[in-house]
């Protein structure tokens, strides 16, 4: 599953990336208050999704870096 969400963020520009990560953190915040609330059955996707952010703010800054060695 990492292997093919890397895939995608390879492929994404840094807006969509940026976009990626905001919904992945309002799924975050749904998935906190879900099991907060204790309606949340899988509570290992809190996990996925903090690991799925931090994979794209990772691909950002890549990108930032590139762009700003080129300049």
């Amino acid at each position: 599953m990492a292997a093919e969400f890397n895939k995608q963020i390879s492929e994404m520009s840094d807006s969509e990336l940026a976009l990626k990560a905001n919904e992945l953190r309002k799924q975050l915040f749904d998935a906190r208050l879900q099991k907060a609330t204790a309606r949340l059955e899988k509570t290992h996707v809190i996990g996925d999704l903090r690991k799925n952010i931090a994979r794209c703010e990772t691909r950002r800054a890549a990108l930032k870096r590139q762009t700003a060695a080129k300049n």
